[in-house]
């Protein structure tokens, strides 16, 4: 029989989680989702992308990996290994004041999540297009990994998320 992977049981949650925050609560738009099994570094992924319902301006990507090593680990019961999840925030948002905003972005960040991230922005606009505002990808990366212990976490980690969306709008 199959048993599901540390990585699928946490994927299910954050579904769960977040198709609820759509469906049944109202609070945000679902704009994408992407379910990928990398066969080139047999890496499993799982993106979800949504925005809040009242301000879209902002959109959120939650993903969750699972490395060759860590799906390994797990389903040969490796003794001395800790497998896990890494899990990535993207935030997409459009700035127009570069060093303003996006110091303000980065403040804000440090502010609402714990020490235990690290912080990204990569800016790009479209080559031959008048550059009024620059697309700014935020990237949280969250260390250290998860994995089942954390589930219970899920629905706090989703507040966050949409606390970071409303203070990035405002930004």
């Amino acid at each position: 029989m199959y048993d599901p992977t540390i990585y699928d049981n946490l994927k299910v949650a954050f579904e769960n989680h977040v198709y609820d925050l759509d469906n049944l609560d109202h609070k945000i738009n679902i704009t994408n989702r992407v379910d990928r099994m990398d066969f080139s570094i047999l890496k499993k992924d799982f993106a979800i992308q949504f925005k809040l319902v009242e301000q879209p301006d902002v959109t959120a990507e939650i993903v969750l990996e699972a490395s060759l090593e860590d799906l390994a680990a797990e389903i040969l019961e490796e003794s001395g290994k800790f497998p896990g999840c890494s899990l990535l925030l993207r935030f997409y948002k459009h700035v127009q004041n570069i060093p303003k905003q996006c110091d303000e972005i980065e403040q804000a960040l440090n502010g609402i999540w714990e020490s235990d991230i690290q912080v990204t922005q990569t800016l790009s606009f479209v080559y031959k297009q008048e550059a009024s505002s620059y697309l700014d990808i935020i990237e949280v990366a969250i260390k250290p990994k998860i994995n089942e212990e954390n589930i219970d976490e899920i629905a706090d980690f989703l507040d966050h998320v949409l606390g970071t969306l409303e203070v990035l709008n405002e930004i």
